[in-house]
């Protein structure tokens, strides 16, 4: 979010405290986004004037997220003051629960990941209350990585890989693991109570939506409209406007796995047939580029472990697994090029399993955008690979996690510390 959006929304805020807490939050994110400046400089830039900025950087000083240090400065007059983030301060969590594995991280507000674990796991054979289960046990492990590291938590974000009522904060469908109705948030957080440590707040969201969240980046005015497509044991999808992640009305938005394709394609985990996951995810191409006894089938290996043989395969020009690529690559264009013909982002984005495989994915998926898009030049849309992969919708979790901490820093007073006291 641009610094002159927050400006507007704080100068349309008629409480004085809610102003204050607000603007310390714009001084938070222009720390976060482009390093450490002077207070003259964070006054100039976040349009406050420079009696307001000091008061309110000494406020975030007593809290613990900056410093304020005396810049070296050579020839006449006094050195400046250089305000500093204090990144390690404060963290988030997030989690994410697939068919074939769960991930966890926590990274702080310089953007450091302190704690990650993964695991592969069977989601379809396991009940619901099990791999709660199992991901309550990673996110206690990183709860403790950030006891021993001294960190405060803000908060636990779940990303799963299905509908997820915003305002019930239930995940009302999730058709891969076949979950319906189901209170995860909930289930975590009694389990981590269970504990001795105080609990920080839990929360669930679409995976996709998490995804599309890491991926954002106010610097690229391409990422401003974008579409994230990221590639699972399924699709899951998330549509940016105006550098937001557009939710829509339930927080449903973005189910763009489940587009017809194929009509007569195959049954998918929803129920009905010939959906565009059914053509594009994991499961698919691992059907199409190995055999069911295939070592990288089998459920006990990492995501990371399962696409590392796939990429070596493809090195060494298989011509079985180069095959499967190019297929699934092409399905995957004409899927996105519905979606350009709709929405013409700036940018559609080749996320999760497709970014590590993005080599042998993007010439196809160009391609069809260049023959099946109307407007010229594919209506101008690029098509890039994430940074993150794999790991985006578990990232995006992290940041939604210090979210409140960026929009209230004085929300950091009130949050349980890991030892078992309070601030």
């Amino acid at each position: 979010m641009r610094d002159a959006d927050i400006t507007v929304r704080v100068s349309a805020t008629a409480d004085p405290a809610a102003v204050r807490a607000a603007r310390m939050g714009l001084l938070l994110r222009s720390l976060r986004d482009r390093g450490p400046r002077s207070r003259g400089r964070l006054a100039e830039e976040t349009g406050l004037t420079r009696t307001v900025a000091t008061g309110l950087i000494e406020e975030l000083a007593e809290l613990g997220l900056v410093t304020c240090e005396d810049a070296d400065r050579r020839g006449a007059g006094r050195p400046g003051v250089q305000v500093r983030l204090v990144g390690s301060s404060v963290c988030g969590v997030g989690a994410e629960i697939n068919v074939d594995h769960l991930a966890v991280v926590a990274v702080d507000l310089a953007g450091s990941v302190i704690a990650e674990f993964r695991r592969g796991i069977d989601g379809r054979s396991l009940p619901p209350e099990g791999v709660l289960a199992e991901v309550a046990g990673l996110v206690d492990d990183a709860l403790a990585e950030a006891r021993t590291a001294g960190t405060t938590v803000a908060g636990i974000t779940i990303g799963v890989a299905g509908l997820v009522d915003t305002a019930t904060q239930r995940v009302t469908l999730a058709p891969n693991l076949g979950w319906r109705d189901i209170d995860a948030a909930e289930d975590v957080r009694r389990r981590l109570a269970a504990g001795a440590a105080p609990v920080p707040p839990v929360r669930v969201a679409n995976e996709a939506t998490l995804a599309a969240t890491a991926e954002l980046d106010p610097a690229d005015p391409d990422r401003a409209d974008m579409v994230v497509l990221y590639g699972e044991v399924g699709l899951g999808g998330a549509i940016v406007s105006g550098g937001r992640v557009a939710p829509g009305r339930h927080g449903w938005a973005g189910e763009i796995g489940h587009l017809p394709v194929d009509p007569r394609g195959r049954l998918c985990g929803c129920g009905r047939t010939g959906c565009w996951e059914t053509v594009v995810g994991l499961r698919a191409l691992l059907e199409a580029a190995t055999d069911p006894d295939d070592p990288v089938r089998d459920p006990v290996l990492t995501l990371e472990e399962r696409l590392a043989t796939l990429v070596e395969r493809a090195r060494l020009a298989d011509g079985r697994t180069l095959a499967a690529l190019a297929e699934v690559g092409t399905w995957l264009g004409t899927g996105a090029a519905v979606l350009v013909n709709t929405l013409n982002p700036g940018t559609v984005v080749l996320g999760g399993y497709y970014a590590v495989l993005g080599e042998w994915l993007r010439p196809a998926v160009e391609a069809r955008l260049a023959a099946d898009v109307l407007a010229p030049r594919a209506g101008g849309t690029q098509v890039a690979i994430s940074a993150f992969g794999p790991t985006a919708a578990v990232r995006g979790g992290a940041l939604v996690s210090l979210e409140p901490v960026l929009s209230d820093p004085t929300v950091l007073a009130d949050l349980p510390e890991l030892h078992g006291g309070t601030r």
